[in-house]
């Protein structure tokens, strides 16, 4: 909980793109004021005299850190003020007082108040940051790719029977491959034949230029994730991609989560409790980030393969009368807590290679 007094100022910001609304509040939870401010570095430095204007700031409660919230997150932390990441006020409190940018942020201050809201933001201000820019750019590409293949595979399929005998690979990258090399006669385009060449020549173009700008991201990522996570890359099962998305979910300051089990149940992969009575059990996490559970559950499915010790555990669990399913449970946790250790190796040499 806050430590603060009735001389002290509590801050609580609801994030937009344009506009900032902050509230303060004092160290008792009076309310001192709230006010709007544009999101731009001078109104940054305005919200904060603002809120130091009533007296010594203890701490900001700030929505949307990692997005619209970012760089009002990075200046405060750079002016030396704590600021405490906050999620969206609960469904109770909408439907006592209603829904403004003012409640919003008089909510957000007094979670922090309170106690309730306690997690530190993400640093974006280094390596990690850069990773996870360049992989939102390269997901982006994989998904434009997937999109034009299937539609390349759509219109193979509804092509003049002449165009599609043409066209033998078995497979869509085959066919794009192909489908490349089609020479459209544009002034006949009002022949299906001809309109089909030039459509399927253009999405096929498209194809090999999406494949060129993954391969290039993929270079600049491995180089990159490889010069900050060198001990978590080396472990096996573990490439660039899966070390990058584990990177970008535990964030460069991974100081910030209390320990192993914190970050296992960051990426949804630890036990919940879900007792009642005399019952006691626990059931599969279906929060936290998805896509490093994904991660986790993959170099889960690469250690059953190819690790001789990871197979003598299945096979003793499986004596057991554990399940595959199971198993694969187990051991997403088991290797949470292994990749834990080794980002907190890397990401402390990280740290002191940037201070030196």
């Amino acid at each position: 909980m806050t430590t603060c007094d009735e001389r002290t100022v509590v801050g609580g910001v609801d994030c937009h793109s344009q506009v900032h609304h902050a509230a303060a509040l004092d160290g008792t939870g009076r309310r001192l004021g709230e006010r709007a401010f544009p999101a731009t570095q001078p109104g940054y430095e305005q919200l904060l005299v603002w809120l130091r204007g009533y007296g010594p700031v203890t701490t900001v409660g700030v929505e949307s850190t990692g997005s619209y919230g970012a760089g009002l997150t990075r200046y405060l932390l750079q002016s030396g003020v704590r600021v405490v990441e906050i999620n969206q006020p609960h469904a109770h409190l909408r439907q006592r007082r209603g829904k403004t940018d003012a409640i919003d942020a008089e909510a957000a201050a007094r979670k922090v108040l309170s106690g309730e809201a306690t997690s530190v933001p993400k640093e974006t201000t280094g390596a990690v940051e850069a990773i996870r820019q360049l992989r939102l750019t390269r997901r982006s590409a994989v998904k434009a790719r997937a999109g034009a293949l299937r539609q390349l595979g759509d219109l193979i399929v509804t092509a003049p029977a002449k165009l599609r005998e043409r066209l033998s690979r078995k497979t869509l990258p085959g066919q794009a491959a192909i489908c490349a090399r089609f020479r459209p006669d544009r002034q006949r385009l009002a022949d299906p034949v001809q309109a089909a060449k030039l459509a399927l020549r253009t999405l096929a173009r498209r194809i090999a230029a999406l494949d060129a700008e993954i391969a290039q991201l993929d270079a600049h990522l491995e180089q990159l994730v490889r010069a900050t996570a060198p001990r978590t890359i080396a472990l096996l099962g573990i490439g660039p991609q899966h070390a990058g998305q584990l990177l970008v979910t535990a964030g460069q300051n991974i100081t910030r989560l209390h320990g192993e089990a914190a970050f296992a149940h960051l990426c949804g992969a630890d036990p919940i409790p879900a007792s009642s009575g005399k019952t006691t059990r626990h059931r599969l996490n279906p929060g936290g980030d998805r896509a490093a559970n994904s991660a986790l559950h993959m170099i889960a499915v690469v250690r059953l393969r190819y690790c001789e010790r990871t197979q003598k555990y299945a096979k003793r669990r499986i004596a057991e009368g554990r399940s595959k399913r199971e198993i694969l449970r187990c051991l997403k946790r088991y290797i949470a807590r292994e990749v834990y250790r080794a980002l907190c190796v890397d990401l402390a040499h990280l740290d002191v290679a940037t201070a030196a």
